[in-house]
């Protein structure tokens, strides 16, 4: 079900301090917390004797004291102490450890083999630290639903027409034909859209006047990030062969899939334009405006969740499932490969 020899977001780095924090990733139960030096620490949240959660411990300097016997581990799942037979600590008395790592504002966790975590393989966000760029607070969304629901989701470019009528709707995005490519990292679903209004999420944030070219770039990573590009430029300026013009408006939505197990979804989100990187006025506007629309999709991924967990009839596919369709078989091949034994290192 899940690809574990990669990196996903936990969370955001904010969210995490000294205290015990519980969370399920991937089906595991997971605490966090951090040392006083600042720096993450994620370990199985159970016991070894009892399988009590340590997040109902306490934290004792940079050691997890269980709270029942006060087992004491440290931030690599050693026991360092047993109150209760000192001298005689059982071999087995150890908690899994996951490798974290901060970056982008995120904290990140590798779930799989922790010989393999390199910190390199991180997701990259280009521009991150670009002074001419700005982002968005962003948001943290669950969703009950299987994290699938929510990929396919963000390689359809042509639900906004019907899901997001008031914020990424627009001309065009009904009925105008998509390209889809594959690539080392996953699958892109594109279109050009010309000679339209700007959409109403974008329309007061374009740095031009009257009907633009829009590009929607649907982009999927493995194993489960979306890249969301959308890109507006004076129409007759645009198409994939065009240069960009100076007053071309991009702005990126990075979406991160985290499973929770396989019936729910940790959705972990922020924009990133190519303007206006001080406004705060601006970032909120769209922060707010995102919220909106991530929580349309919610509505509609919960009740398909349910419904094709419960059909009674068969459910059928229609051509732009293609992207959708085509990163699920290359995500099955990628987990097939690591249950074998075969996994490698997945590059952001």
């Amino acid at each position: 079900m899940f690809l574990r020899n990669c990196w996903y977001v936990a969370g955001w780095s904010k969210d995490y301090g000294r205290q015990l924090k519980a969370q399920k990733l991937l089906g595991e139960n997971i605490v966090f917390y951090r040392r006083s030096d600042g720096a993450a620490v994620a370990l199985e949240d159970a016991c070894p004797h009892r399988k009590l959660p340590l997040s109902m411990g306490q934290l004792e300097g940079d050691t997890v004291v269980c709270g029942y016997h006060g087992l004491t581990f440290d931030c690599t799942g050693s026991c360092t102490d047993s109150p209760t037979q000192r001298g005689m600590t059982p071999r087995r008395a150890v908690v899994k450890s996951y490798p974290v790592v901060d970056r982008y504002r995120l904290l990140w966790i590798w779930m799989g083999d922790p010989a393999m975590a390199d910190p390199d393989a991180i997701f990259e966000i280009e521009n991150y630290d670009n002074p001419a760029w700005g982002y968005t607070d962003g948001g943290t969304l669950p969703i009950a639903c299987n994290y699938l629901w929510v990929c396919d989701n963000l390689l359809d470019p042509s639900h906004v027409a019907w899901v997001h009528v008031t914020s990424f709707g627009g001309g065009g995005t009904d009925d105008a034909p998509l390209q889809m490519e594959q690539s080392d990292r996953g699958v892109i679903v594109s279109r050009w859209i010309f000679d339209q209004p700007p959409s109403p999420y974008y329309k007061d944030l374009v740095k031009f006047q009257g009907n633009c070219d829009r590009k929607q770039h649907y982009e999927l990573c493995l194993p489960s990030i979306a890249l969301n590009k959308s890109v507006y430029t004076p129409a007759g300026t645009g198409g994939d062969d065009a240069p960009l013009m100076d007053d071309t408006y991009i702005n990126i939505s990075y979406n991160f899939m985290t499973p929770v197990d396989e019936n729910n979804t940790r959705y972990i989100w922020f924009q990133h334009r190519n303007t206006d990187p001080h406004d705060a006025e601006v970032s909120k506007q769209m922060n707010d405006g995102a919220i909106m629309a991530f929580n349309e999709d919610k509505a509609v991924l919960e009740a398909v969740h349910k419904n094709m967990a419960e059909m009674v009839t068969p459910n059928i596919d229609l051509g732009l499932d293609l992207g959708a369709k085509t990163f699920r078989k290359k995500l099955q091949r990628m987990i097939d490969a690591e249950r074998a034994g075969a996994s490698k290192t997945i590059i952001g």
